[in-house]
């Protein structure tokens, strides 16, 4: 039998399992040494002023916002293109979402329509840089200015990005990143904060452990604590929270940031071989070029063309699985979800682009070790799937 291609494949080699044994055999497993390297190396390879390591871009989100003020009676503008997360984290700190549909073309906000949806409780917008694509950041940042808008990017998908040759991250308050299991760097769990701004560092740096003034490994040895020898207690400054990234899990992403670029250049050339291979079918594929832009290549896409095809989405999946290889729905929009159509009142006709996108959109795997051979075998699959 065929052995299975999965939809996506950690990056996990000899260097990860190596730095993990030594942090396992140092005895310190919790938030230290390593995953301070790890924020330096972060900070570093996209050009912050400030990173702060986190368990999930979830948390980093949820931070975010409670860090810029953002309460009840507020509205965050953000897109219906995208995980279940960004909407939750506006949820949570009991402000309200409003939708804001993509473009047809790049799949992320449409920047054009924006305006259209601020009042005067709009507070801050969540901006994701969909499966990779930078959105159109100039107009974005001059529509925040304007009205006062607090920026928060979602990056989950857009470690690498580049708008005009900038790295994503840095244009609005906060840059949220993910490292969850199939993204381009992974920890297992986790996730990274970047931040130009002292005091939203200052803060998160707080809030995200408890809200105590020093974490474990500032109290506890000596070389530490400030080059004193002396116990210091700590104080609880923040009604804070558990998000805390640990060593074990920076064991992982150290090794992983330094080869992203090289990991980068084999998903770009498996995305270029997709295409090659898969056009002239009733598919469309994202723009990943509407601008000047560093693509992260962290998602390959195809969208049936209804006009052209009456087969669908969901009978692909199904026939690629039966034909052993993984497939992904990133994502259906945000408006399918229940509980969002209970509590918000969000239905097909609130953003009718992205339900449309979301009902015919599937993403096949793409990931360094993925081969050409394993490439060229879900192409062939692909084509004999809508020429049957």
């Amino acid at each position: 039998m065929r052995k299975f291609i999965t939809f996506g494949v950690p990056n996990i080699g000899k260097t990860e399992i190596q730095l993990l044994k030594k942090t396992i055999n140092s005895k310190w497993i919790g938030s230290g040494p390593t995953t301070e390297i790890f924020e330096k190396k972060f900070k570093n390879y996209k050009n912050s002023s400030y990173s702060l390591s986190l368990n999930s871009c979830t948390a980093a989100l949820h931070l975010s916002l409670i860090s810029l003020g953002i309460k009840k009676g507020d509205e965050v503008i953000t897109t219906p293109m995208t995980f279940c997360s960004t909407i939750n984290s506006i949820l949570l700190v009991d402000a309200k979402p409003v939708l804001v549909d993509i473009n047809p073309n790049t799949f992320n906000i449409d920047e054009t329509k924006i305006e259209q949806k601020i009042s005067k409780r709009t507070k801050a917008m969540i901006i994701v840089h969909f499966a990779g694509l930078p959105c159109n950041m100039k107009p974005i940042q001059k529509i925040c200015k304007k009205h006062n808008i607090k920026l928060i990017e979602d990056c989950a998908h857009a470690i690498e990005s580049k708008y005009y040759n900038k790295h994503v991250g840095n244009f609005g308050d906060t840059g949220c990143f993910s490292f969850y299991a199939t993204k381009n760097i992974t920890t297992g769990e986790g996730g990274m904060l970047t931040t130009n701004n002292s005091n939203i560092y200052k803060k998160i740096r707080i809030m995200r452990l408890h809200g105590l003034s020093k974490d474990a490994w500032k109290r506890y040895l000596p070389d530490s604590i400030d080059n004193s020898n002396k116990f210091q207690h700590y104080d609880v400054k923040e009604v804070g929270l558990k998000y805390n990234l640990i060593d074990l899990n920076s064991s992982l992403g150290i090794p992983q940031l330094e080869k992203i670029e090289k990991n980068l250049i084999k998903r770009k050339k498996l995305h270029n071989f997709y295409v090659q291979k898969l056009k002239g079918l009733p598919i469309k594929f994202q723009n990943i070029r509407p601008y000047p832009n560093k693509f992260a290549h962290h998602l390959f896409l195809i969208v049936f063309d209804s006009s052209k095809t009456n087969k669908k989405r969901d009978e692909l999946i199904s026939f690629l699985n039966k034909n052993r290889i993984g497939t992904g729905v990133n994502y259906r929009s945000v408006t399918d979800m229940s509980i969002y159509r209970k509590k918000l009142n969000w239905s097909n006709k609130t953003c009718p682009i992205s339900k449309k996108i979301g009902d015919n959109i599937l993403s096949l795997p793409l990931y360094p070790s993925l081969t050409f051979a394993q490439a060229k075998y879900i192409t062939n699959k692909v084509s004999e799937f809508f020429k049957n």
